[in-house]
């Protein structure tokens, strides 16, 4: 696992081992590519590098910084360079050194205002700088409580986050709900109310002389705008900017950056409009997209080469790309593969989560076999939640692994409490009357669970709240699949497993596969990556409402793709656990890209140029007249419920299973009313296909087969409200 490009052609400039310093400003142009070294000679006015995945960015700038200093055009006490994580600022700081080009400020947005914070503080404003409050969330508590607002834990994590938000987008706590608004955002609370607390939280920090994390910049901005004197000693000390991921910067950091520029345009900025995946801290990548318009003279060049990944992988992120739509989309980079060709991407379908993970340890085992360092592979997921079952089954396949940004699964907080709350339910059960009438193990489970904030509906948006609800919902998952397995098990049986699970994952491992969000491998790579879990609801993830959202969620599976090198294995599952309804489907961002899939728009299916897969259907063109057609393989439908269904009985499904069992609650009360089996109503294809179409419309409804005219008279209205999600007023049993 590295995060610097890793190639033949990208000769390794950091490490323990001591690396001669290139010999004259010449020598350090040396290997780069024409782009790359168009980008390291224009060190005179703005300059923007738009730079592809694997593309050498880093290696570009760098090179750009040594160049200035060895050839005497940049002092280096004089270059700022700005980057967001402290590793990527000592990495740079690592490289400037090997060049030959010590001495260069490579810091953080918050390091560097920090620091000038803490010199200048005294002149402009007396005293010492405020102490610096590390962690905000007991002060954000105590805030909530002097609101008489009550949040839990999770909660309060929630609502820390959006303070942070509110910040960096320069929102006041008066103006926080209608910006929430105006942003489409899911708010943890009532807006009003963290608003309320946002007050309260800025009230409290004044009254103890405490700043925090986001004031650092607040209170950098404040005195550049006020002190011309101090605003002009620093672009005195800094002449030269480099800011590195560009795309991610807010706007309050971009308000910085133009306080420190001040009228120069002593400026280079390098980014990829398609790898902004992080707009819920406030990141957007308007500015990189709008730094034309902002600096008519400036040059731009683009970074296109991929020394990272193979011609096969390349080939898949560009097919990503081409069905994006929005601002960003139309900035995307055509990426142009400079190694040997590789092994093509694999898609592969399985029947169930387990089976998912446990095929997906057996490949992992396979390559370690084959020589791959379990170091340089990676299992890369949506949410964190999603660890626990690639956890056990890397452990029962004998393979090493380790967790990045996240705790494991039985360390989790949550985890750990519901596991207590099961063991006492265990051993004193038969005096709990929460338990007295549930007999069924799952049952209990979701009992006991529900005490601890696990409801059968997740919580809506995103956060701390949901992530430990998806914690809880796979200990109920895991207690389902439990019972399957061993019909006759008691809740300590479930307990003692649990137990025997946590204590083997919580073994001491060596470096092994890295298990991790999509998120948490941004600006990582392994030779080998295995994106799964990629079904419709997780990818793009449920609460993903607005087009920007849902091209957000993209961008995210394009960042995962490119982080491999060389081998790519991309997987969904059709159902949660073993024997249950097939109804998932894959991704849509995958259509047109997996063999046997549509592509957007298209009216056949075809099998997509290049990768391979477990399964997936022949080319077929769906005609007006003749055979019914599965809509998703492709084959010819005989029988009547698939025909109905408009695909094969084992094919994936895009039914809203919430809507289904809406459905399906509405028609028992309906035949219970006409004193009918339920099948009189409808029959369980017919409610299968309508929450596949979710029909908006009578006429849509009316083409769907099993909904006839009089069926559609009688209870058509009912329908469409349950599709359209509306409450019904009455059931008459007649509408």
């Amino acid at each position: 696992m590295t995060a610097a490009t890793h190639s033949p052609l990208f000769p390794q400039e950091s490490g323990s081992q001591i690396v001669a310093p290139p010999r004259d400003a010449d020598a350090v142009l040396d290997g780069l590519d024409p782009e790359q070294r168009e980008v390291a000679t224009a060190l005179h006015g703005p300059v923007c590098v738009l730079a592809g995945a694997g593309t050498g960015k880093t290696r570009a700038i760098t090179h750009r910084i040594a160049y200035g200093v060895r050839a005497g055009i940049l002092q280096p006490a004089s270059v700022l360079a700005v980057t967001f994580t402290n590793r990527a600022a000592g990495e740079m700081r690592g490289r400037l050194r090997q060049l030959g080009a010590g001495g260069v400020q490579a810091r953080t947005f918050h390091s560097a205002a920090l620091r000038q914070l803490q010199f200048f503080w005294p002149k402009a404003v007396g005293g010492e700088l405020p102490r610096l409050l590390e962690r905000k969330v007991q002060l954000v508590a105590e805030s909530a409580s002097r609101c008489r607002i009550k949040l839990d834990r999770n909660e309060l994590r929630d609502v820390t986050s959006e303070i942070e938000w509110a910040k960096v987008t320069q929102t006041v706590p008066a103006d926080y709900p209608a910006a929430v608004a105006k942003s489409h955002r899911d708010a943890p609370r009532d807006p009003a109310e963290i608003g309320q607390i946002y007050a309260m939280y800025e009230q409290l920090k004044r009254e103890r002389s405490v700043i925090d994390f986001e004031d650092v910049l607040l209170l950098a901005v404040g005195i550049l705008q006020d002190r011309h004197d101090i605003a002009d000693q620093i672009r005195r000390q800094y002449q030269h900017f480099v800011v590195d991921e560009y795309q991610d910067v807010s706007p309050l950091q971009q308000r910085l950056l133009d306080l420190w520029l001040g009228d120069r345009e002593s400026l280079c900025v390098v980014g990829d409009a398609s790898q902004t995946i992080y707009s819920f801290t406030g990141a957007t990548p308007d500015h990189l997209l709008n730094f034309r318009t902002r600096h008519p003279s400036a040059t731009v060049v683009k970074l296109i080469r991929d020394y990272r990944s193979t011609p096969q992988v390349v080939h898949l992120a560009n097919g990503l790309l081409n069905q994006a739509r929005g601002r960003a989309a139309e900035h995307r980079l055509e990426l142009i593969s400079q190694r040997e060709p590789g092994p093509e991407p694999v898609h592969t379908e399985y029947a169930d989560e387990p089976a998912e993970a446990e095929g997906t340890a057996r490949r992992i085992r396979d390559l370690i076999a084959a020589g791959v360092p379990a170091g340089e592979i990676a299992v890369l997921y949506r949410i964190n939640a999603q660890s626990e079952v690639y956890e056990q089954a890397l452990a029962d396949a004998g393979v090493p692994y380790q967790l990045r940004g996240a705790e494991r699964f039985f360390e989790r907080q949550e985890v750990r409490e519901a596991g207590a709350a099961l063991r006492g339910a265990a051993r004193f059960g038969g005096n709990d009357s929460l338990l007295d009438d549930v007999v069924e193990l799952p049952s209990q489970v979701r009992a006991v669970l529900s005490t601890k904030g696990w409801t059968t509906e997740p919580p809506s948006g995103s956060g701390a709240v949901r992530d430990r609800w998806e914690s809880l919902a796979a200990l109920v998952r895991l207690a389902e699949d439990f019972v399957r397995a061993k019909p006759t098990a008691t809740l300590a049986d479930l307990v003692a497993e649990l137990d025997e699970r946590a204590a083997a994952q919580h073994a001491p491992t060596v470096q092994g596969v890295t298990l991790a969000s999509l998120h948490a491998a941004k600006g990582l790579e392994w030779d080998a990556v295995f994106l799964v879990g990629l079904t419709e609801g997780m990818m793009p993830i449920t609460y993903a409402k607005t087009d920007e959202q849902i091209e957000e969620e993209r961008r995210l599976l394009y960042v995962g793709v490119t982080r491999a090198r060389l081998h790519l294995s991309l997987s969904w599952a059709l159902s949660r656990s073993p024997g249950g309804r097939a109804s998932r489907r894959p991704t849509r961002f995958l259509n047109g890209l997996r063999p046997g899939s549509t592509a957007p728009g298209a009216r056949s299916v075809a099998a997509a140029e290049g990768g391979t897969a477990e399964r997936g259907g022949a080319a077929v063109k769906r005609k007006r007249r003749g055979p019914v057609l599965c809509r998703v393989c492709g084959k010819t439908l005989t029988e009547a419920g698939e025909m109905k269904l408009m695909r094969c009985e084992d094919c994936p499904s895009d039914m809203d299973e919430a809507l289904y069992e809406r459905l399906r609650d509405w028609r028992a009360d309906q035949a219970q009313q006409l004193s009918q089996p339920a099948y009189c109503v409808f029959t369980d294809k017919t409610l299968m296909a309508i929450a596949e179409a979710v029909p908006g419309s009578e006429g849509e409804l009316a083409g769907i087969a099993g909904v006839g005219s009089r069926k559609l008279g009688r209870f058509g209205a009912d329908v469409l409200a349950i599709c359209a999600g509306e409450e019904l007023a009455g059931d008459d049993g007649d509408s």
